[in-house]
């Protein structure tokens, strides 16, 4: 009998997988959702100071979490002290009184602060002003500050368009002059077009964008003729006005890549002495394009970067503002694309222009005659990148420059600050601390604001002398005690090989709650290899406010990795994926496999991947060009097929002109190849992405008879899903716990509120 037993219970244990239903509660969900980043933010303090100087740079204030709650402080420049910019219970109180609403001392209900003086401060909540002294503690309701748009540098004129063209007022007589005649709908001066501009219906009217380019004398204006006349629309349907029983049509205009029919800018200048337009002589552009101008001191001439369609060439131009006509000083150009929204070009006296440049292959900065356009010197150098050129010390001809990967033996990807001689020479390193350098100059340009941190070491927020780099000052330092008595652990960081097999690739692994290194557990790939940037947490705060940390409470391992084809690298390590972002991937089963065979607790047969745009892209490639690794994909906002993307993206990193690279790498003529689980999901009214290319890719993937899960969202836009706790968040949770790990989800879990 006993034997018999014995029998019985080996066969259910076989029929049953050999192992008991995992089991999710609700207090898998509530460990989560301790982990979204308006909860997980109020367990750490003082994690990051977000100075906000003060115009005289005597002081900067910045808010915080702290044990007692969020807190406001100032730090004075003078003495080096931080303090407590005023009594929040007090405060909270005549708040109260005020508003006759509960208003906690520990969570006031405003995050920003003006300094009217350094006696007087204003802040709002909705839409109530506020006036609070800070010496007498008093508290007054005031008129909020009107901001007026167009007004010109000494203050006396502001400009503002009427019927489509651009108008002058004299703000102290309200007097008003008409500066152009030829203005007309779809033909429109100074009212530039934004991405996000939508009308209702097919006639609707068009958001108002002012933008006009004062000259420094206050005489000259420069300004754009939007041309939409030949542009086309796409279109959305919102189902989610209440009091309406019928979809709202909104439209707005959208060039996809290769389109000519997009909207067009025509640069003029105005002058009110001389009562002329007058317009630039470059040909009309696609406004994605873009040029960035910038006037001379004495208003004589504009400088600008005019970038060429397809991003392959751009030319540092002059233009006379008398007459319009252009001289190019000098070209970059490049065979794959140029990065134009990252180009610096800053005018340094009277006489020299400093660009940036991937010449070399690596992005440093270049000393130039600004009149004749020679190129006189590099001013950086070497194998590492130039992020950003904080500022240029005219006196001492001196530029200080932020660069990544210069440091040997650090993560190529952590920012540090230098200065170097505009002549060129080495690099003199100012933040010498191994770590991530987020910096924030004072408008006297004598003092920096240093968050320095890594994903494993909290943030040491401190004020440095700029020009030798020392600490004056420390603001403060993050806590992550009672966060980390939770439980919850900083990711691990790593590096393996890519896709090559010889090029060092970074990224960091989240374990689970609860690890235990003697068990196997299912891997989520969080993944965005759009080129412009890089996906992998380099600071302390980024790791804890990071979308990742929740999964982990279910049993997941998270892996965050930046292969090549991704930004803040060579050039040639970005352009990897240029014509070839469909394959980008390789580098992330390449690491998967690595940190398998290193790691045994990863479960390499249990590997899913989301990720939100052009991550959503890639959730989507990766279960239709790796069916055999990916086996559960959450694609959400994706443009599954960048030949319906808006133009410039695509055509800065995929190519130009369209060719059959699109069609091949398209996740919608690729349909077939579904074989795992797959959910894709799309805001309703998403304009930054349209829904377009998600609805073609669940026509393919039907008429390839494949079975997968979509969720369209009424009422959403592009911005759903992030780590705030929304509704999608839930159903991405859902899915990898049905799907990867085998338990089902609690269903109708409501999030809750987590003091």
């Amino acid at each position: 009998m006993y034997k018999l037993k014995g029998k019985l219970i080996l066969f259910v244990l076989v029929f049953t997988g050999c192992a008991p239903a995992l089991l999710v509660t609700e207090k898998h969900y509530e460990h989560a959702e301790s982990y979204l980043q308006p909860n997980i933010s109020k367990q750490v303090y003082h994690l990051h100071v977000g100075a906000e100087w003060l115009a005289d740079s005597s002081g900067f204030w910045h808010v915080a979490h702290t044990r007692e709650g969020k807190r406001f402080f100032l730090t004075d420049i003078e003495t080096m002290s931080t303090n407590l910019i005023f009594d929040h219970e007090h405060l909270a109180t005549l708040l109260k009184e005020g508003s006759a609403e509960e208003v906690s001392a520990t969570d006031l209900p405003f995050n920003r602060i003006r300094f009217v003086n350094k006696n007087l401060i204003t802040f709002r909540i909705n839409s109530q002003s506020w006036e609070y002294d800070l010496v007498s503690g008093e508290l007054s309701q005031t008129e909020p500050d009107q901001e007026i748009p167009g007004v010109s540098p000494n203050g006396m004129y502001q400009a503002f368009i009427s019927d489509y063209n651009l108008f002058v007022r004299e703000l102290e007589t309200g007097n008003e002059r008409q500066l152009s005649t030829n203005g007309r709908y779809l033909f429109e001066y100074a009212n530039t077009y934004g991405w996000s501009d939508l009308m209702e219906g097919e006639g609707g009217k068009r958001p108002e964008n002012l933008f006009v380019n004062w000259s420094p004398d206050s005489r000259k204006i420069l300004t754009y003729i939007t041309d939409l006349s030949h542009a086309e629309k796409m279109y959305l349907l919102d189902f989610s006005v209440d009091t309406l029983f019928r979809p709202r049509l909104l439209s707005y205009y959208r060039g996809s890549p290769g389109d000519t029919t997009v909207v067009y800018y025509h640069p003029v200048i105005f002058d009110l002495d001389a009562d002329t337009e007058t317009a630039i002589h470059v040909k009309p552009f696609a406004h994605f394009m873009g040029i960035s101008f910038q006037w001379s001191d004495d208003a004589a001439h504009l400088y600008g970067l005019y970038h060429h369609r397809g991003f392959k060439q751009t030319d540092m131009i002059r233009v006379d503002a008398a007459t319009g006509q252009v001289t190019t000083l000098f070209s970059d150009s490049t065979d794959t694309s140029l990065e134009t929204w990252k180009m610096v070009m800053r005018i340094v006296g009277d006489d020299l222009l400093v660009v940036s440049s991937e010449r070399n292959g690596w992005n440093h900065l270049y000393l130039y005659n600004l009149h004749s356009g020679e190129l006189l010197n590099p001013i950086s150098h070497g194998d590492y990148v130039v992020t950003a050129l904080l500022h240029i010390d005219e006196e001492n001809e001196l530029a200080y420059f932020m660069a990544a990967g210069r440091e040997a033996g650090r993560n190529p990807y952590y920012d540090h600050l230098y200065k170097v001689p505009l002549k060129g020479g080495e690099p003199e390193l100012l933040t010498p601390e191994n770590a991530h350098h987020q910096l924030s100059l004072s408008p006297c340009k004598r003092f920096v604001v240093d968050n320095y941190s890594r994903v494993d070491m909290p943030a040491g927020s401190v004020v440095r002398d700029l020009e030798s780099g020392r600490i004056v000052h420390t603001v403060s330092r993050a806590d992550a005690e009672d966060l980390l008595a939770k439980g919850w652990k900083p990711p691990m960081q790593f590096t393996v090989k890519a896709r090559d097999g010889v090029t060092d690739i970074h990224g960091v692994i989240y374990k689970p709650s609860g690890f235990k290194p003697g068990k196997k557990y299912p891997v989520i790939d969080y993944t965005y290899t759009g080129p412009h940037t890089s996906a992998t947490p380099r600071s302390f705060a980024n790791a804890v406010l990071n979308i990742q940390n929740p999964l982990t409470a279910f049993g997941f391992i998270v892996v965050v990795i930046d292969g090549m084809g991704t930004s803040f690298r060579s050039k040639a390590f970005r352009d990897v994926s240029y014509m070839n972002m469909g394959y980008n991937l390789d580098c992330h089963v390449a690491a998967i496999r690595q940190l398998a065979d290193r790691y045994k607790w990863i479960d390499i047969d249990r590997v899913g991947i989301y990720g939100h745009s052009a991550g959503g892209y890639d959730a989507g490639r990766a279960l239709l060009n790796y069916p055999d690794f990916y086996k559960v994909g959450v694609a959400s906002a994706a443009d599954h097929d960048h030949r319906m993307e808006k133009a410039w993206w695509p055509e800065m990193y995929m190519g130009y002109p369209v060719g059959e690279f699109y069609h091949e790498q398209s996740n919608v003529t690729n349909a077939a190849n579904l074989k795992g689980r797959l959910l894709i999901a799309h805001g309703a009214i998403d304009e930054n992405v349209n829904p377009s290319a998600t609805y073609k890719l669940a026509e393919y993937l039907i008429r390839a008879g494949k079975d997968f899960d979509m969720l369209i969202l009424p009422g959403k836009n592009h911005s759903f899903g992030r780590s705030d706790g929304d509704y999608f968040t839930k159903i991405r949770w859902n899915y990898f716990i049905k799907h990867l790990l085998g338990a089902e989800p609690v269903l109708h879990y409501q999030f809750k509120t987590i003091e």
